[in-house]
């Protein structure tokens, strides 16, 4: 498989590889660093300034740090790519190359010349047509949360994620979330019999649902630690088990909505993305 790994040389970068290369085996990957200075007025022309030759050359020595390090780390440096141009776009041109399989991110970098890792990473993550995998920080990359629904994609998302995923000796949890329909909550006379029977029916689909999404771990001879079922709002839910348990990867998809993805807050996975703690790996279907 082919990783494109991103860095602006802050810490946090390199924590997304390290955790990365603990999930997943059999990799080779390009490191990526973007000079970019599109914030600047258009009237300020750079590209032959002084300043512009200190991007680039701080650029090299981060391409050049980052191989020797990964090298140590045992993982195969194909290709340095340094590109001077917006961070987002230049990472989405990059993916929709068809080169890569994954593309890897830190988020909520601070340090290095770009301090792009924040954002950008919500963004890619919204519209790469690859899968995205973004960290924070270190963790024991020990506890993985897949987070599942009756849909297509989630059982696309499942089933993609155990071809690559290595999940010897990790501790593995299936969680799905249903939500009491807003109507039920009307002002008058509800037969609350009627509810607590919608209720139950909700549970019993649940536990079937989480059933057969066991099936295809126990296929692959992996054994799931506890299986769950919340009430409530589905990110929401999500977000405080996680939180709460010390999750270390959540495991979610996305439908891809292309430079529109910034505008729809209410995508479950983006909202999981913005809040939880751990790391988030959402795979392309």
């Amino acid at each position: 498989m082919n990783v494109l790994f991103c860095t602006d040389g802050s810490k946090i970068s390199y924590n997304s590889i390290i955790n990365f290369s603990s999930w997943v085996k059999d990799f080779s990957l390009d490191i990526l660093s973007v000079v970019d200075w599109s914030c600047l007025p258009d009237s300020v022309s750079i590209e032959n300034s002084e300043f512009a030759s200190q991007c680039s050359t701080s650029a090299n020595v981060i391409l050049d740090y980052a191989e020797t390090y990964l090298k140590e780390m045992g993982l195969n440096v194909a290709q340095k790519i340094k590109i001077c141009g917006e961070a987002v776009d230049t990472i989405l041109d990059l993916v929709d190359s068809g080169k890569y399989d994954f593309v890897v991110l830190g988020s909520h970098g601070k340090k290095g010349i770009q301090k792009w890792l924040g954002s950008v990473s919500q963004e890619v993550a919204s519209s790469a047509n690859i899968s995205s995998y973004i960290s924070k920080n270190i963790n024991n990359r020990k506890k993985v949360l897949f987070a599942v629904d009756n849909s297509e994609l989630s059982a696309k998302v499942v089933l993609n994620s155990l071809n690559f995923l290595n999940l010897d000796d990790k501790e593995i949890y299936l969680a799905t979330v249903y939500e009491v329909p807003d109507y039920l909550f009307l002002e008058g006379n509800v037969d609350s019999t009627w509810i607590l029977e919608i209720e139950k029916k909700q549970e019993q689909a649940s536990r079937l649902l989480l059933n057969s999404f066991e099936k295809s771990f126990i296929e692959k001879s992996f054994e799931v630690k506890d299986k769950l079922i919340f009430r409530g709002v589905p990110s929401q839910e999500i977000i405080n088990f996680s939180n709460k348990e010390d999750i270390d990867l959540v495991v979610t998809g996305i439908r891809t909505r292309k430079h529109l993805s910034k505008f729809l807050l209410g995508s479950v996975s983006k909202r999981i993305l913005e809040n939880v703690k751990s790391d988030v790996l959402i795979v392309h279907p």
